[in-house]
Formats: structure tokens, sequence, C-alpha cells
């Protein structure tokens, strides 16, 4: 493994941040603090955190509903993403977009969506941009896998593959579309299969493996910014949240959410791994831990403690400056 140790640890502290950001938000959302519907990243982590901690600060990512962890890899201010999901005119929307429609231009996060399939065609135009100004930044795309049966996907797709458009296609698997399952609603057992039929690099790898995702990702990036085209990179994985906050999850087993979580875990097996091969020390763990355990409280408590927008500026910030 050729990964440094500052690498490493940033790694972990991005895993464990998002784990425990999305436990308190979770912890506030159950509390009434938090409007709406919230559809939380945990068991996801390593994704978001292999993927975006290898982008620049201008490169774009267009996010999903299930968006937190993406933007707390890529950096966005984690103060300003607990106060948008409380509607405070702190937050990184002043409140205005809450967690389905959150944005950070500033930090290349162009935005989370309801909208299934919806960022797609936004990753393959900031490809085109990125293209026609002659810039090496790479746009990616985050989606699941009930959304590459729409046609955004083949057409997004397809408009990369045949102008090697910089984009990174990130199919974050989780074996189920809301509460359907995979082999369900698709023939295909490997998504990244599909980019076959377009002409492009396709990989599926192990998302509960930051190690794996962090490698296939590197390949993939550095691919996007030498100017050989995209990549369908396909990461199977597990939500351990349900679609969204209460959801009965009566479509899976215990036996098999027991599984992913005990033995599949990807905190875990970072943990274990660096562990064993001496790559990291315990000491080293605990002390990352305990420092994102106070950053999620600072982040909370500001959130709590920051006002909420006032009503005269309701027709303020509905257009942006971009």
């Amino acid at each position: 493994m050729d990964l440094s140790k500052n690498i490493l640890k940033t790694l972990y502290e991005n895993m464990v941040l998002i784990r425990k950001a999305e436990n308190a938000f979770q912890k506030e959302f159950l509390a009434g603090n938090i409007p709406g519907f919230i559809h939380l990243y945990l068991g996801q982590e390593a994704i978001a955190a292999a993927v975006c901690g290898q982008l620049k600060r201008d490169d774009y990512v267009t996010s999903t509903h299930r968006g937190h962890g993406h933007f707390i890899a890529k950096g966005s201010d984690l103060n300003k993403i607990a106060a948008e999901l409380m509607g405070k005119s702190t937050g990184l929307c002043r409140g205005r977009g809450g967690s389905m429609h959150m944005t950070d231009m500033d930090n290349g996060m162009l935005g989370t969506t309801g909208i299934v399939g919806g960022g797609f065609p936004m990753a393959a135009g900031l490809g085109f941009a990125f293209q026609k100004m002659g810039t090496d930044q790479v746009a990616v795309c985050f989606f699941g896998d009930g959304s590459v049966n729409e046609g955004t996907f083949h057409e997004a797709v397809n408009l990369a593959a045949i102008w090697d458009l910089p984009v990174l296609f990130v199919c974050e698997n989780n074996l189920y579309a809301q509460s359907t399952p995979q082999e369900y609603h698709q023939r295909v057992k490997d998504i990244a299969k599909r980019a076959e039929g377009y002409g492009i690099t396709g990989e599926s790898v192990d998302g509960m493996d930051v190690f794996a995702v962090y490698e296939a990702a590197k390949r993939s990036i550095r691919r996007a910014r030498s100017g050989q085209g995209p990549t369908l990179l396909e990461c199977k994985t597990y939500l351990y949240s349900g679609h969204y906050v209460g959801d009965a999850k009566g479509y899976r087993s215990q036996e098999e959410m027991a599984h992913y979580k005990e033995s599949r875990d990807c905190v875990k097996l970072f943990t274990e791994r660096v562990l064993r091969e001496g790559l990291l020390g315990q000491e080293e763990l605990d002390g990352i831990s305990k420092s994102v355990d106070e950053k999620v409280k600072q982040a909370v408590e500001f959130a709590r403690k920051s006002p909420l927008p006032d009503p005269a500026e309701v027709t303020e910030f509905v257009y942006s400056s971009y």
C-alpha cells in the first residue's frame, strides 16, 4: 500500500466524521429539530471519503437526495451543513435548501436533489464546460443503482463518451432502489458492465473497502484529467439507515443487515487493516475520533443557536449570482 499516513488519517477522519454527523442529524430529526425528511449516508462512508478526498476545490460534484456525506468529504463547513438541515439563516443556503436542495458552489458542490437521475445531465454539462475552457477540472456524478434505468443516465453517459468529457460517474449501489432489490429491476449483476455499451471504462469495486474505492477513483480521476474521457465506477455498498429516517426496512432480513454491520462495516474494516499492518496506531485513531466528536458537537450547537430566516427576506437569495 502506497498511501501516506496523512492520506490514511484523512480517510479515517472523513469516514468517522460522516458516520458521527449523520447519527447526530438523525437524533436532531427525531427530536423535531430538522424539518421535512432526511436520507442518511450511514454505511456508505467509504465512497464519499475515497472519491471526494481526491478532488480539488474547483472540481464539481452533483449529488443525490442522500448527499450529506458528499458535502462533508468534499470539505463543506459542517456548522453550515447542520444549520442548513435545521433551516437556519446561517446554513449553506441560508436555510432555503434543507437536506435535499443544498448547494455549496464555492466548494464545487452543485447540490443535492430529490430528482432521481437529475445529476447526470448536469455532470455532462460541467464536463463539457471544463473541456471547452481547457482546464483539468473533473465533474463527479454520484447516483444510486435505481437511477441507471432513467433516460438521463443513458443520454448523459453516451454524450460524455462520444465527446471524451472529464466526468466520473459513481454508482453507489446499495442493493436497493428505495425498497426494490437490484435483481428485480435489472438483469445485469454488475452495473459497471453497462459501460461497454458506450465504449468507456467501467469498473466495479467493493464499496465497503475504502482502499479499493480510493485506488479505482484515483485511476478514474487521472483518466478524466488527462483527456481520456469518462468512467463508470460502481461501488457496491450497503445502507444501514433505510431509504429515509423512519423506514421500517421490512424488505430486508435481519440477517442481511447484521452481516454488513458486523462483518463488512467500512470503518471497522479500515481500522482492522491499518492496525494489523502497523500503518496507524490506536492512539492516533482515538485522537481523530475524539476530535470528530467535538466537531459534531460544535456543529449541532451552532445550528441550534442560529436564528431562523427573517420572513421579510423571503424574496432574497432566490437567484444565484453564478
